[in-house]
């Protein structure tokens, strides 16, 4: 089977080695539109259906025939071939890609590829740009349909972008192709698929510090929060790798959680919670994030829910210690454990876990500036003891 990178210039600008394979296809399965582009052939023609995993059934069937499947551009950036190649063994098929959108948009645009943040929302919510949006970012975005420039444009300026400048690209690499400007306040038109959107990101809308600790504002929650320096304090102690999983016990507003999964776009994380309202608040964080699809969020009580959970690579303890909770903890024994109290009954469990276990004990002293009469002192908050044991 011979999967064919397509662009919207149809069989024009297929390669040699492309139109060879597509001359002697016994078989061949792509969208409508597609077929639309390669014109009258002699071989079987197979309408690829939606949704997309339908489609797989069908040409799996075809096993031992002469196949070509035509997909858009790249097949294996953001493409079809991915989902096409694991469902046949290795050695059935070979791909043949053709230049990708994001190739040819930042040819249009005179960007450098490798600088420019490339993804596809096809099938994503706009979210998913939340933690890169900061001004100077360029990306090339793939998008679903026509409505969905506007879309984006509305979303920008909704977070505070509405200055960044936007070009709309439509059917490139074809006699069709048209480009667009505009800014996210201001982009006007009726756009058609195949499109993608070429976008600088400008305007006051407030970034995510690139740090751990940010701001408490950003995230909603009843006042069930790890507060800025410590949540910065405790992620440093965390130490999130890339590829890492976290159990956040005592998940609040979600805050570890969530800022475990924005210090690297592979991270993932499983949330716990025993009140019902603050685990809906955990999720509607999450997408605003944009990080809701690496979140697990688990209703109940800890220790009863951890059994089959995702082995973690480490572990925070934030609300709810017990003597039998730190025993479930410790039988995670490749994890690394960071665990807050603020209570005298808290402070004792970690010390005797320390002293039964090791790691290291450090107790969080923070005061802020505050009206003290006509004057200004300092107003201690309740001190937080944090026991950590790496591994």
């Amino acid at each position: 089977m011979t999967i064919i990178g397509i662009g919207a210039d149809g069989i024009a600008g297929l390669s040699a080695a492309s139109q060879a394979a597509l001359d002697a296809a016994e078989v061949i399965m792509a969208p409508p539109r597609h077929l639309e582009l390669i014109g009258t052939v002699t071989a079987e023609t197979i309408a690829w259906p939606v949704p997309f995993a339908d489609g797989l059934p069908l040409l799996t069937g075809s096993r031992g025939r002469q196949v070509v499947v035509l997909v858009s551009g790249d097949p294996f950036w953001y493409g079809a071939g991915t989902a096409i190649s694991k469902s046949l063994p290795a050695g059935e098929w070979v791909a043949l890609p053709a230049p990708s959108t994001f190739a040819l948009a930042a040819s249009r645009m005179g960007w450098a590829l490798q600088d420019t943040l490339c993804i596809g929302l096809h099938a994503a919510p706009f979210e998913r740009l939340r933690p890169r949006l900061a001004p100077g970012l360029r990306a090339i975005v793939l998008l679903r349909d026509g409505d969905a420039p506007h879309a984006l444009a509305a979303y920008l300026e909704a977070q505070g972008f509405g200055d960044s400048a936007i070009t709309v690209l439509e059917a490139l690499g074809g006699p069709m192709e048209r480009a667009t400007p505009g800014t996210a306040a201001t982009l006007a038109g009726v756009f058609e698929h195949p499109v993608c959107v070429a976008l600088q990101v400008a305007g006051d809308g407030p970034a995510l510090t690139a740090a751990t600790g940010q701001a408490d504002a950003i995230f909603d929650s009843d006042g069930q929060i790890t507060k800025r320096p410590i949540r910065a304090i405790t992620l440093s102690t965390l130490a999130p790798k890339p590829f890492e999983h976290l159990w956040d016990i005592g998940g609040g507003s979600g805050s570890i959680a969530l800022e475990w999964l924005i210090a690297h776009e592979t991270t993932t994380a499983t949330c716990v919670e025993l009140r019902a309202d603050r685990a809906d608040t955990i999720r509607a964080n999450a997408a605003t994030f944009g990080v809701a699809h690496r979140l697990a969020v688990i209703e109940g009580r800890a220790p009863d829910v951890l059994e089959g959970l995702t082995p973690p690579q480490a572990i925070f303890v934030g609300g709810g210690a017990s003597a039998a909770l730190m025993a479930r903890v410790l039988e995670e024994d490749q994890a690394r454990i960071v665990a807050n109290a603020v209570t005298l009954e808290g402070e004792a469990l970690l010390t005797q876990c320390r002293a039964d276990h090791g790691g290291d004990l450090m107790r969080i002293e923070l005061a802020q500036a505050a009206p003290l009469g006509a004057k200004t002192g300092w107003k201690p908050s309740y001190p937080v003891v944090q026991w950590s044991l790496p591994r």
